[in-house]
């Protein structure tokens, strides 16, 4: 089928999964709809079809609209959270080596055709938190298996943008979520033609420069850092559309589904096993992490979990702003965490293969 055709399809089909979702009152119907109609189609080897040109789009639409959150109110209380930032940070990174090295012991010598030297690097940035696709480059410079840490990540979005949504609702019987203070510049503010042609033109300067610096989602990240400049001065021109926002989740949603080829499931079983099991424990982990950083913090237990919680960071940040669940915190959380991964992600491999070597010289007789 023609990629156009295949494409223009593949968004009619994401629309009516969002809007069935939507009158089933799901939680984040317009990214969940299209991830769970894409992906089932795909691999029921569907020419589905997913335009990278549209999730830039989305990723520079969500940066925006996430970034108008940061009011100076806010900005003020996440400067005095620096610690906890930190704090998650380090965490996020000692679990991603935990649970790499659990999967290298669990599929060591299990899998067919996958030796030691490809497998141990594998599970390491397999099991990195964050950064899924600069984690599989970074793997193959270390000769790893990129199918697998690929596979991997792909399969840990899908359970944490699955769980995390639904998780979030039945936590209601324990928690008042509408108590999640929203901030109220974002909520307030009215859009207008000229203002968003402003914030479009600052938002879009801002993830070119990105782009020409190299840096990983550039769209994203380059729009969300301007508009957090000037929802923190104040001067901000607009909001952005509920509209437009729905539409962005929409093909962020697209642009997950469409991972899921049939190939997929092919992809080592005993090795997608592990990791679906190990993404349930890490869910788990960073849930109870989570709330002692909520009870030394103050900050609301949900919010806490979304911005502890290994997902991708426009998703969870995706999810916070549809259930309003402070979106401010649970934003710079997975943002810092994603620039930490990246900085330290390759030196703290050879660190970790360093130890291994020398644990498993001192058990030789």
């Amino acid at each position: 089928m023609h990629s156009a055709k295949a494409k223009l399809l593949t968004l009619l089909l994401a629309w009516a999964a969002a809007e069935i979702c939507r009158r089933m009152h799901m939680p984040v119907p317009w990214m969940l709809g299209p991830l769970l109609a894409t992906a089932l189609a795909t691999l029921a080897g569907l020419p589905t079809c997913s335009s990278l040109r549209l999730r830039n789009g989305g990723q520079w639409v969500m940066g925006a609209s996430l970034g108008l959150y940061f009011t100076p109110a806010i900005v003020t209380q996440l400067v005095n959270l620096w610690w906890a930032v930190l704090a998650a940070v380090a965490w996020s990174l000692a679990l991603g080596m935990v649970y790499a090295d659990w999967l290298y012991r669990s599929c060591a010598g299990r899998l067919r055709g996958v030796p030691d030297e490809s497998l141990r690097p594998s599970a390491y940035f397999a099991g990195a938190i964050g950064a899924a696709s600069e984690m599989t480059l970074l793997a193959e410079k270390e000769g790893a298996r990129t199918d697998l840490v690929a596979a991997s990540h792909s399969l840990r979005m899908l359970i944490v943008v699955l769980v995390m949504p639904f998780g979030m609702l039945l936590a209601k019987s324990w928690w008042s979520l509408e108590a999640v203070d929203v901030a109220p510049q974002a909520s307030a503010m009215s859009f207008t033609v000229a203002g968003g042609a402003w914030l479009a033109l600052f938002t879009v300067a801002g993830g070119l420069t990105l782009k020409l610096l190299r840096l990983p989602n550039p769209w994203f990240l380059g729009s969300l850092l301007v508009a957090i400049g000037l929802a923190a001065s104040e001067t901000a021109p607009a909001t952005v559309p509920t509209l437009l926002s729905n539409t962005a989740q929409l093909v962020i949603g697209v642009s997950l589904g469409v991972r899921f080829s049939p190939q997929f499931l092919h992809t080592a079983p005993r090795w997608l096993a592990h990791v679906a099991l190990g993404t349930l424990g890490l869910i788990a982990a960073c849930a109870a992490f989570a709330a002692f950083l909520a009870w030394v913090t103050g900050l609301h237990p949900a919010t806490a979990i979304l911005g502890t919680a290994p997902g991708g960071m426009t998703e969870m940040s995706i999810t916070a702003k549809a259930l309003q669940l402070g979106v401010p915190v649970v934003t710079a959380l997975q943002v810092t965490r994603l620039v930490a991964v990246l900085i330290l992600v390759r030196p703290a491999y050879h660190l970790w293969g360093i130890h291994r070597r020398d644990g498993a010289h001192s058990r030789q007789p």
